[in-house]
């Protein structure tokens, strides 16, 4: 509860100083008896109108009081937030094809380090429609656009390498922009945005990247390009059987390569931006500034709504201030 006018409190320091004076200069000129002893007096039993003396002055004073309340005008405040959420319809496309599976980063391999940072990147969203994209020689929607978040992550860690997956390995980048562009072609959404990782160059598919980065410009998608990995001569890891049938893992040469100069075009003939990461630091610190970059916009409205709490004090203080004005002048009535 509020009071519209605090100041009018400031009135009860005044009633209380009357009163003390009243009581103080009543009891000055109360009249006194002497006697020799108060034996006779002790046996006197007061009546129930001498024990009820002052109330009439009580209520009175109560009623005062109310009626002070009710000059601040108590308040009940009702708040109520209207929150206008314009969400961005963000489609993440990532690379399993087997070269994710080189272990230059943490906490175990390429693919390891996106799934960890793409968790975290969903988990700190909250009104975004969010869906998966993986590809390798071939591409799949593992989850359209989505407010699900638990189950997107829960489909993020199921992601694995194109070996393990059983799909065709390769890189096929026109292919893979093409089938997160149409997840996005029809959205209502103010903000449009791919996060397109990898960390090779394109040598598969039936789309070409120019076209899949024509098709992502025609519905004005906004594309993030992130080059995954360091370049150069590395090994890769190649999982095998035994004759007793258990798991082997070996290693094979390989020569890694990002295609920097395709993934920087998608980023800027859309409007957005090319990152390398070589480091598992520096891919979330990636994901941080494109978290940053693309911001929810929410308008928030507050309406307060103010419910008067003062009659009710209005009304005791008229009960009491009769009630004390009718009991003085009649069954509690002084006269000399």
């Amino acid at each position: 509860m509020i009071y519209h006018s605090l100041w009018a409190l400031w009135f009860l320091l005044p009633l209380v100083l009357i009163l003390i004076w009243n009581f103080w200069k009543r009891k000055k000129k109360t009249p006194t008896l002497q006697f020799g002893s108060v034996e006779l007096l002790k046996s006197v039993t007061p009546t129930v109108r001498t024990r009820l003396m002052h109330l009439p002055v009580i209520l009175k004073s109560l009623a005062l009081v109310f009626a002070i309340v009710a000059l601040a005008r108590p308040q009940e405040m009702n708040t109520k937030i209207r929150k206008n959420v314009e969400g961005i319809d963000i489609v993440i496309c990532l690379d399993v094809s087997d070269s994710m599976l080189i272990e230059d980063m943490k906490p175990l391999n390429r693919l390891e380090a996106a799934k960890e940072t793409i968790a975290k990147f969903i988990s700190a969203r909250t009104s975004d429609r969010i869906g998966l994209v993986v590809f390798a020689g071939e591409s799949f929607t593992m989850v359209p656009p989505t407010l699900d978040y638990q189950m997107i992550l829960q489909r993020v860690n199921e992601i694995s390498s194109a070996s393990s997956a059983k799909i065709k390995d390769g890189t096929a980048l026109g292919v893979a922009m093409a089938n997160a562009a149409g997840r996005l072609k029809d959205s209502q959404a103010r903000s449009r945005v791919m996060i397109f990782m990898t960390d090779g160059e394109n040598n598969s598919g039936t789309i070409d990247p120019e076209t899949g980065l024509e098709i992502a410009k025609g519905y004005g998608i906004k594309v993030y390009s992130i080059g995954i990995g360091k370049d150069g001569p590395t090994r890769i890891p190649v999982y095998s059987r035994d004759i007793f049938g258990q798991k082997v893992k070996t290693y094979q040469p390989f020569e890694s390569t990002v295609n920097e100069d395709l993934l920087g075009r998608m980023a800027s003939d859309t409007g957005g931006k090319y990152y390398r990461a070589t480091t598992e630091g520096a891919l979330q610190k990636v994901f941080s500034d494109i978290d940053t970059l693309e911001k929810t916009k929410i308008d928030v409205n507050k309406f307060t709504n103010y419910t008067e709490k003062f009659p009710p004090f209005l009304i005791w203080a008229l009960v009491l201030y009769l009630a004390g004005l009718l009991l003085g002048r009649s069954w509690l009535r002084r006269v000399p």
